[in-house]
């Protein structure tokens, strides 16, 4: 079984977020970046493949020089390749049709996307892929396993987890759930230098245009000051959540 694992290169979450160009553009200065937590669940989960029924796993990225150390430490945890689409991911429909090309010429069974990457949170890239290719798609998954051609996926819905059988080739959107928090991998030392002699391709991107553009950026507003109210004082307390926090 092929597998191959999208991996988004996004800002660490401690990270202090600033932009620049009139708010136009995202400063990456000081900015330190990780796989996409996401992504992370996907990786494991197809590393675990690797491991219990001898899958191939090739991690892809859509991105320029600067993410190549995502995608070392993705070998690290231990893909056996890694596969660079030399370009700027400018939105999702342009990311999609650059993971389709991948897809299309390394004959893939099984395409593992985090469900939404962390920086725009748009959701939109699996679906689209699925959409380009004509594959089976799940959203939403937190459990997997492969038996021949057959796929087995527990995806969250609302109120729940519904339970589908699909067959290969399949693309799944993943997250949280997929595997858990304690079997995530983190690199030791082997696998370290393991990595730097295992193969990093890059690619050339296909022709395409965003079809979307952004315009500006916006921090969200900082919170206001605590008021605090005597605990004798109800009537002032109800007079501010009616007037002021108009909760009630």
């Amino acid at each position: 079984m092929k597998i191959l694992v999208c991996i988004s290169h996004v800002p660490d979450t401690t990270s202090k977020i600033n932009f620049s160009n009139s708010d136009a553009e995202f400063d990456t200065n000081g900015v330190q970046f990780v796989i996409n937590p996401n992504d992370e669940f996907g990786l494991t989960r197809a590393i675990m493949f690797q491991e219990q029924q001898g899958a191939t796993v090739t991690v892809v990225n859509v991105g320029q020089p600067d993410t190549e150390a995502t995608l070392r430490k993705a070998l690290a945890i231990g893909a056996n390749e890694a596969i660079r689409v030399n370009t700027v991911p400018i939105d999702g429909f342009y990311v999609a049709n650059q993971l389709a090309e991948v897809v299309k010429n390394g004959n893939y069974d099984l395409i593992i996307a985090g469900k939404e990457s962390l920086d725009y949170n748009g959701g939109m890239v699996p679906g689209m892929l699925s959409a380009i290719l004509g594959y089976n798609f799940v959203n939403s998954c937190i459990g997997l396993t492969i038996d021949g051609n057959t796929a087995k996926v527990v995806r969250e819905i609302d109120g729940g987890k519904e339970t589908v059988s699909t067959s290969l080739p399949l693309i799944v959107g993943g997250q949280k759930g997929l595997v858990e928090e304690k079997d995530l991998r983190i690199p030791n030392m082997r696998g370290i230098m393991t990595a730097r002699t295992k193969a990093l391709t890059i690619l050339e991107p296909v022709s395409g245009e965003a079809s979307t553009k952004t315009v500006k950026f916006e921090k969200p507003a900082p919170k206001s000051a605590v008021k605090m109210i005597s605990p004798d004082n109800l009537d002032e307390l109800v007079s501010l959540l009616h007037n002021e926090a108009k909760v009630i």
